[in-house]
């Protein structure tokens, strides 16, 4: 079952790069108590992943945090250290919360995987954007397919932002 608006977000871990090295941090870690934008991209490196979303959020960051947004936050199905230097290489690092799902659980625990085995890329997570205000969603915009990014933009973001709270 997929989540939607007015549901929790499932407990899971993710895996982010420290100073000492991968750490698990939980979702309650990140959502408990404020206001996180998060966004998930199939994967690091991709072309509409590397040079349309995570730009878009990028130049957004700013008026995301005046909409009284915590935690900008992006999450792929790729291990920590590819989302580390993914972070890096797109200037993200230290913006942006990159959180490794690297087995797909918390994409499958939302419902929003996709398979793209056939494609070579395994169980992904779809590409998508949500608000989500203390553990709660309060938006949520999924993509119909992977190179579309739309729906799932951070300027699309910022206006349900500002329509929904």
């Amino acid at each position: 079952m997929t989540v939607k608006v007015g549901d929790r977000i499932p407990e899971a871990t993710f895996t982010v790069m420290s100073e000492d090295g991968p750490k698990p941090v939980s979702t309650d870690d990140i959502f408990s108590g404020r206001k996180v934008a998060l966004f998930a991209v199939p994967g690091a490196f991709t072309p509409t992943c590397h040079e349309q979303h995570m730009p878009g959020f990028l130049s957004h960051l700013e008026e995301l945090s005046g909409k009284g947004v915590d935690l900008v936050a992006c999450t792929a199905v790729n291990d920590v250290f590819v989302l580390d230097f993914w972070g890096k290489t797109t200037g993200a690092a230290g913006k942006v919360t990159m959180l490794a799902d690297g087995s797909a659980m918390f994409a499958k625990k939302t419902g929003l995987e996709i398979d793209l085995t056939e494609h070579g890329l395994g169980v992904r997570s779809k590409r998508y954007a949500m608000l989500v205000d203390d553990g709660v969603i309060k938006v949520l915009n999924v993509e119909d397919s992977p190179p579309a990014h739309d729906k799932s933009s951070a300027e699309t973001l910022c206006s349900a932002i500002g329509d929904s709270l």
